[in-house]
């Protein structure tokens, strides 16, 4: 997208200060929006409770429909959080965009390789782990690499690592693109006064609606992606 972002370095490491910001941001509205949806709950609900019941159920039927079991039960809270996240981290960069300089410092964090592929990595390596402790490691061994056929072992290895990249670069693609269709059209809106200015905002809107929807399918894919991993390394096939 040609943004630069500032960066500094701790111990040898480079950290990217766009990121740091944005995830951070992200993260607190995550947090105060499910403390306020939650709060003083009734039993028979209404409006904002409505709401956190609502996205409850819905990612609960996600869990359901690949894990019906009792690792799925365990995993409602963690598919609950991670949907609202992602979906906000998705939004993010359509409301706030802040650039001082050359420098951006404010956009949506899953318009960044760095956070999607850490997400993708953190579900896959925990599919891994919770099909060892369901299935034992023999039995994961074989339920996931030798199966059905043990040739089939060197596609089986290829696929652990094709479903890692499309489970992280799928989100970041889809967010980046739109983030930089918004950038072409604000540019456009501005290019020629007049002239550019009102059909550059009428497609600026439409674009930001687009956005949005696209925003919260990837967030629902990704989710749904995540558990459909979980249950093929926890869950033996039957031929």
């Amino acid at each position: 997208m040609g943004e630069k972002a500032p960066t500094f370095n701790f111990l040898g490491l480079t950290f990217n200060i766009t990121n740091l910001i944005s995830i951070t941001v992200v993260m607190l509205i995550t947090f105060f929006l499910i403390l306020w949806l939650s709060r003083r709950p009734q039993i028979r609900p209404s409006g904002r409770q409505n709401v956190l019941e609502w996205i409850i159920d819905f990612t609960n039927k996600i869990v359901e429909s690949s894990l019906p079991n009792r690792t799925g039960q365990n995993m409602r809270v963690l598919a609950f959080v991670l949907f609202i996240f992602i979906f906000i981290a998705n939004q993010f960069g359509l409301i706030f965009q802040v650039k001082l300089g050359d420098f951006t410092y404010l956009k949506s964090p899953t318009a960044d390789p760095i956070l999607t592929m850490t997400l993708a990595m953190i579900m896959i390596v925990m599919a891994h782990y919770l099909g060892v402790a369901t299935l034992g490691f023999k039995k994961y061994f074989k339920n996931n690499y030798l199966s059905p056929y043990v040739f089939l072992f060197p596609v089986n290895l290829i696929e652990e690592f094709t479903s890692f990249l499309t489970l992280g670069l799928r989100l970041f693609g889809n967010i980046m693109a739109g983030e930089m269709l918004l950038n072409l059209i604000a540019s456009f809106a501005f290019s020629h006064g007049v002239i550019t200015f009102i059909p550059g905002i009428i497609l600026e809107v439409i674009w930001q609606g687009f956005s949005v929807f696209i925003g919260s399918v990837q967030a629902y894919v990704f989710v749904t992606l995540a558990m459909v991993y979980i249950s093929e390394k926890t869950i033996v096939e039957e031929l």
